[in-house]
């Protein structure tokens, strides 16, 4: 499959198929960062002088995002606030959730916005440096409802794994416990936002627990293997390590 896909995608590489449009989850409560960060939403959390989300919106731009749909919630003015400076108003549109609806619903309710068939999701509070033209091209070559970023991790406890098929279908996901080694989901999603859309799913639900564990045995959806950059800044230990991490990240 590997072959195959260098092969196709030499042959193939087209701006048609580049994700030219990014739903960025920031609604979140941050209530195990509220120590380190008590006052603010956690994708604004000051990393080397900027607020993390920046960084989100720095690298998806200079992987060739345009547009972008921000699902706000929690103390969402202050983000508002931060975007009117930050990005061009006709540059973004905002998914203000009334009520908390969990990272299915959050995403639900934003790609009701997307103007674009496949759209990139990403977490407010995960950087991962991703090279978005390889997911984006393998998720077209294989037709995907949706294919997960994964990042390989050695000695961890706080995250589940993603096992894979010889073709980079979805094998299996496993719980979080000590592991010392495996795949990650990395948080950075390419999705079809119309097959989404179509799915019978309340408006309440956890995008991995009720969509990605409850489907992935019978629809398309496969992971790509990118060992870059992750850090996702959910607990204090992570927030400071990012501190000096970042720092040259612009």
């Amino acid at each position: 499959m590997a072959i195959l896909f260098v092969s196709w995608w030499k042959k193939n590489t087209s701006p048609e198929m580049a994700i030219k449009q990014a739903i960025i989850l920031a609604g979140g409560l941050g209530t195990r960062l509220r120590s380190a960060v008590p006052d603010l939403p956690k994708c604004m959390a000051s990393v080397a002088g900027k607020p993390f989300l920046h960084y989100v919106i720095a690298h998806c731009q200079n992987q060739g995002i345009e547009k972008f749909i921000f699902s706000l919630g929690y103390m969402h003015e202050i983000i508002e606030e931060f975007l009117i400076k930050e990005l061009p108003i006709n540059n973004y549109q905002l998914s203000i959730e009334e009520e908390l609806l969990g990272t299915g619903g959050a995403i639900k309710l934003a790609c009701a916005k997307a103007t674009e068939i496949t759209v990139l999701v990403l977490n407010g509070d995960t950087f991962f440096k991703i090279k978005l033209n390889k997911l984006a091209l393998f998720h077209d070559m294989v037709g995907a409802s949706c294919t997960l970023s994964l990042k390989p991790m050695q000695d961890f406890n706080r995250y589940g794994v993603v096992e894979l098929n010889k073709d980079y279908s979805i094998k299996d996901f496993q719980e979080k416990k000590y592991y010392e080694n495996g795949l990650i989901n990395g948080g950075a999603y390419a999705l079809h936002s119309t097959k989404f859309l179509e799915e019978t799913l309340p408006e309440k639900f956890s995008f991995e627990k009720d969509y990605l564990e409850q489907f992935y045995t019978s629809r398309r959806m496969f992971g790509v293997v990118q060992d870059e950059y992750f850090i996702d800044i959910g607990i204090p230990e992570d927030y400071e390590r990012a501190q000096d991490e970042m720092k040259d990240e612009g």
